[in-house]
């Protein structure tokens, strides 16, 4: 609860004011990564992976970076409700950070709010459409509507940047992809 008090009275200051400036252009490195990453062995992947994570977490300002760290913290301790709230303010604050989505998804969809997750995943998506976590997490978010088969082509799609997730056990076991 501190936490939250905290964090209201640093948004009633003069900083909330301020427009939030764009996104790191992390589009050439991605890029980079994500190749590297579809040559890889499995053994080296989580490595392309958390490089890719450092790219998407890095928000377009300091004010920014305390919501989404908030938020993810929040998500952490399992207080969806929280995390919610504090990244409805960094979406709101900064509309064209692809992060913010994400992580507000991956709240609702842990908290089961398959719909809210789905509108947050394809925000996300238009903003970065390389963000493979958003994409596998659209692909689990269509499991838990029971849009299957559209939930199974978008997995494949999330593994045709990645081909190690770990998303590809949900696909039928006849499916013949080989991606």
């Amino acid at each position: 609860m501190r936490t939250i008090i905290l964090f209201l009275c640093l948004a009633a200051t003069p900083l909330t004011a301020m427009a939030c400036p764009p996104a790191p252009d992390h589009r050439l490195k991605t890029a980079e990564i994500i190749a590297a990453l579809q040559n890889s062995s499995p053994q080296e992947a989580p490595a392309y992976s958390s490089a890719l994570w450092l790219l998407w977490r890095d928000a377009p300002d300091a004010k920014a970076q305390a919501m989404l760290d908030l938020g993810i913290g929040f998500i952490g301790r399992q207080d969806f409700e929280q995390a919610k709230f504090v990244l409805t303010q960094l979406v709101e604050y900064c509309p064209e950070y692809a992060e913010g989505y994400n992580q507000r998804a991956f709240a609702a969809f842990l908290a089961r709010d398959f719909e809210g997750a789905l509108v947050d995943l394809d925000r996300a998506i238009a903003l970065n459409p390389v963000h493979i976590a958003a994409i596998s997490g659209k692909g689990l978010t269509l499991l838990g509507l029971g849009r299957d088969e559209e939930a199974y082509q978008t997995i494949r799609d999330a593994l045709q940047l990645n081909p190690w997730l770990s998303e590809r056990r949900f696909l039928p076991k006849d499916d013949s992809t080989d991606i």
